[in-house]
């Protein structure tokens, strides 16, 4: 008898950072680098996910796009059925969390969050799936809990970020002696960086200080 196929996952998200992040703590886990696919906006997002066919996406909420998750998520389940989605959003609002519901989100996690917070919330997410879903569980318990043999070799850790400031968007910092607004805060491979008004790149959150 052949193996089940592994799961597949899509993580959309327009920071780089996000991406490699959710990645790394997958993989962490297990899954073989071909079951997980990335994209930065939802539109590629849905292109790919026409020949993917993802069991799982974990999206940005998008909402100032055109196609946001939730539209995201209807065009996956025309080329896989039994596509689940998971949300991360900074703003939770009552209307997300009622959408979230309506399309059965395994769940919807705030950002910035800890390596911590989707460790946990995910291994969660994934025991559920496996038991209401009898036909996923082979394929979950493959990666989840293969014999200690088939793993001699030690996942690779996930690094919990060190202890920083505690950041959201809007907030006024100080950066290199100069003041400026917070566009967005998020976890990248561990660490908190935020992205300043009119500024590209990304800074650790270590480097500034509220003003």
């Amino acid at each position: 008898m052949s193996s089940p196929s592994p799961l597949r996952f899509l993580i959309v998200d327009p920071l780089p950072g996000v991406q490699t992040f959710a990645r790394q703590l997958l993989e962490g886990y297990g899954f073989p680098a071909d079951s997980i696919c990335c994209a930065a906006d939802s539109e590629s997002a849905a292109k790919l996910g026409e020949s993917f066919r993802p069991d799982f996406l974990i999206s940005d909420s998008f909402a100032k796009s055109a196609l946001d998750a939730f539209g995201l998520h209807r065009r996956l389940l025309q080329a896989q059925p039994s596509c689940r989605l998971a949300l991360l959003s900074f703003e939770i609002t009552p209307e997300l969390q009622a959408r979230a519901a309506e399309a059965g989100a395994r769940f919807v996690l705030k950002k910035p969050f800890t390596a911590a917070d989707l460790r946990d919330t995910l291994r969660k997410s994934l025991d559920t799936m496996a038991q209401e879903r009898p036909e996923l569980h082979a394929r979950l318990m493959q990666v989840m809990k293969a014999p200690a043999a088939a793993k001699a070799a030690p996942p690779r850790p996930i690094v919990l970020p060190p202890m920083q400031p505690a950041l959201k968007p809007g907030d006024r910092v100080s950066h290199e002696g100069k003041t400026s607004t917070i566009e967005c805060v998020v976890i990248r491979q561990g660490e908190l960086v935020v992205q300043l008004r009119g500024q590209g790149n990304l800074i650790p959150a270590s480097l500034l200080n509220k003003v």
